[in-house]
């Protein structure tokens, strides 16, 4: 694929855009004045891959603990402001790497300015996001209810008040349930502009719906060459958004992070107990961030085949496996040491 090239921002020492890789976000789901457990949440996410965290800034205080929480951490830190300018205003004095507002909700004009001049200041970027669930009303009722066209709209004319303000640190963002709402209002609005794309999908759900709906999405997105970040908005834990958002850019080949791990989904002719075999695998496979490609398979039918493509990889038989390493056969080994061979050879390779 050819991904389309657009303008370039820094989020802290993070690029997004231009011929920077697709990175990874994610947002905490703890309040933000608790300075402990969001700096613990951060952490873990961190040691997921996540890129970039946003946080809810509510109000003063969640502003203030900005500053303490950055002290922390290692990756930069975006602040998500709705409605209230000082908050914002704030969140650039405590810190904020990068904000996340809506200027069309900031109010009068000369609000907008202050924030947008505070943030050229501080060379912030400044990320415009469209969400379906909040389109204004006069759009809604040009488009006969939320449609794509209308999405963009609502962008592009957040977009024009920061280009009056001469402000081109921008990230635009335009996310709907509806998946196919989404793809379509990513289409247009990437044919009309050269800012980056945050890409996503919102409020999809818990995590296994979710994970298809974003992937579906994105990953169509991803393919056409459009999209420079993401976030998996899922109905969870916030590291199983870092964790899905690298499969999604993994199975594309847009990132390499992390092990791809490779298995049959079994069927009859399978003599070997797989899914505990793969269950242990993939647990043993989490604790590194490598990558490296693995095959679990089951049979003789395709078994040897993608064994011997992967960089290790077993092929099962009746209470054993052969293993594989770089497309070499390196010995025939009883099932139940199947999982601490294959881990041996792994760490061989990873050494």
């Amino acid at each position: 694929m050819t991904r389309k090239k657009t303008r370039k921002v820094w989020v802290g020492k993070v690029p997004i855009g231009g011929d920077s890789p697709v990175t990874v976000q994610s947002m905490c789901n703890t309040p933000t004045k608790d300075v402990l457990k969001t700096t613990r949440q951060i952490k873990k996410l961190e040691r997921a891959g996540c890129e970039i965290i946003r946080v809810a800034v509510v109000d003063s205080d969640d502003a203030k603990a900005l500053a303490e929480i950055k002290k922390r951490i290692k990756i930069p830190l975006v602040a998500d402001i709705q409605f209230d300018y000082r908050l914002a205003l704030k969140s650039i004095k405590h810190g904020a790497d990068k904000l996340r507002i809506n200027p069309g909700n900031i109010g009068s004009k000369w609000r907008v300015e202050e924030v947008v001049k505070a943030a050229r200041d501080r060379k912030i970027p400044i990320r415009v996001g469209v969400n379906s669930g909040s389109l204004p009303s006069d759009l809604r009722k040009k488009y006969g209810g939320v449609t794509p066209e209308g999405m963009v709209e609502a962008a592009l004319r957040e977009i024009e008040i920061l280009e009056d303000l001469d402000f081109n640190d921008t990230v635009i963002s335009l996310k709907s349930s509806d998946v196919p709402t989404t793809i379509e209002s990513y289409r247009m609005v990437s044919k009309k502009t050269r800012y980056p794309l945050h890409l996503g999908v919102t409020e999809v759900g818990p995590v296994r719906v979710g994970s298809i709906k974003s992937a579906v999405g994105m990953g169509i997105l991803l393919e056409l060459g459009i999209g420079d970040t993401l976030r998996v908005s899922l109905t969870g834990d916030p590291v199983e958004e870092v964790k899905t958002g690298y499969e999604i850019l993994k199975s594309l080949n847009l990132r390499e992070y992390g092990p791809i791990l490779i298995s049959c989904p079994t069927c009859g002719r399978c003599e070997i107990d797989l899914l505990s075999l793969v269950r242990k695998v993939e647990k043993r496979l989490s604790r590194i961030k490598h990558p490296i490609r693995v095959a679990v398979m089951g049979c003789v039918v395709n078994g040897p085949g993608e064994a011997r493509e992967a960089d290790v990889g077993i092929a099962g038989g009746k209470g054993y496996g052969i293993l594989f390493r770089k497309g070499r056969i390196v010995g025939r080994v009883k099932e139940a040491n199947l999982v601490r061979v294959l881990m041996e050879e792994v760490e061989g390779i990873l050494k």
